[in-house]
């Protein structure tokens, strides 16, 4: 499948390094706003760098990897996909559900595929804490909990702006990784609740061309939400650019028999650790499940094969619609003090089998 790439920042470099890993896709061109950068980065690339509106013309594209900023994501979908092109993009799937179910609508007309970022989840680490569960390790689910933190992106970002703008802040820049880990363990949310605030703390660019510029804040930068699943596990999460330091566990599920240490979901093959009722002690699993060595490309790669396969993809738009949809719906919570129910569906995507490699998924 012959992929053009809208956006060439920082997340680009990337999936270039592993698109040679990666059969089934040959990157044909690249693109983005600036057009003699893109042509900086396609001749890099050993390809051609041009405009937006050429590379959605182009007869030699047939998916668009969309990696412009969370305000073009629905945009840009759209436009691929009015000029008959699949179309996988990094998260979040749009800037709220109004704007992303048009967008999936439209796919489905034309008998196109959406696929969206996080595919960090496909790799051994968030696959292989999820089969422990599903193979009964640590008994019946009961609970999750999620804390993750920083001060903020400012400080390693060379032009942060956007991750304080709408699409942006601690919930739908990294709520994604962890939402769609805990769908991918208990299926679909069914209800949630929520808080958030944002300091008054004035943010500066830290470093780059751009460093001591100041950052207007537009979003909340400390969230806490409530989640209850489908299957009536209750998962907590807490995102964050307020903290400087924290001892709080990352990610831990709990269950009737024992409890999952669960590796950082923005990374694809860090180890999963189990204490049981009967060993309180943490030990760590091996790998049973997930493409191994992954990196940024193989939800693609996934949605590529599936289309040639005629099977669901893994990285779905319909997953990140349900991901959307409950980040809204903790907004919502936080803003109206109230419960909020979630309305949209998921199916839980197929497990990646243990020892799975490019060609054979």
């Amino acid at each position: 499948m012959r992929v053009g790439v809208v956006g060439v920042g920082n997340i680009s470099q990337q999936y270039f390094e592993h698109f040679p890993a990666l059969p089934g896709l040959a990157l044909t061109a690249v693109a983005d706003l600036d057009v003699e950068r893109a042509r900086s980065v396609g001749e890099a690339q050993g390809v051609r760098g041009t405009s937006v509106d050429e590379l959605l013309g182009a007869d030699d594209v047939d998916v668009v990897l969309n990696l412009t900023i969370p305000a073009a994501h629905a945009e840009v979908a759209t436009r691929a996909l009015d000029a008959g092109k699949h179309v996988y993009g990094e998260k979040p799937l749009a800037l709220a559900t109004a704007e992303a179910a048009p967008v999936l609508e439209l796919a489905g007309r034309s008998g196109l595929r959406v696929g969206s970022a996080p595919d960090t989840v496909l790799g051994t680490g968030i696959q292989t804490a999820r089969a422990a569960i599903d193979d009964g390790l640590i008994g019946d689910p009961v609970g999750a909990a999620v804390s993750w933190s920083a001060p903020g992106h400012e400080l390693w970002h060379p032009a942060p702006a956007f991750y304080y703008q709408p699409g942006g802040g601690p919930l739908l820049d990294m709520g994604p990784y962890y939402l769609t880990s805990l769908v991918q363990f208990f299926g679909p949310v069914v209800r949630v609740s929520g808080s958030a605030t944002r300091s008054t703390r004035e943010r500066t660019i830290a470093t780059g061309p751009f460093a001591g510029a100041p950052i207007p804040v537009d979003v909340d930068t400390h969230v806490v939400a409530v989640l209850e699943h489908e299957r009536g596990v209750v998962s907590t999460v807490t995102v964050s650019f307020e903290v400087w330091a924290t001892r709080a566990p990352l990610f831990e599920v709990h269950g009737t028999a024992g409890s999952l240490a669960v590796p950082d979901p923005n990374r694809f093959s860090d180890p999963v650790s189990i204490a049981t009722a009967d060993d309180r002690e943490w030990r760590e699993l091996p790998v049973t499940a997930g493409y191994a060595d992954a990196g940024r490309g193989y939800g693609l790669a996934d949605m590529a094969h599936a289309i040639a396969t005629d099977r669901p993809h893994r990285a779905s738009g319909d997953l990140a619609f349900h991901v959307l949809e409950i980040m809204e719906a903790v907004q919502t919570a936080s803003r109206n003090h109230t419960v909020v129910a979630v309305e949209s569906r998921v199916d839980r995507p197929d497990t990646v089998p243990a020892g799975s490699e490019p060609g054979s998924w």
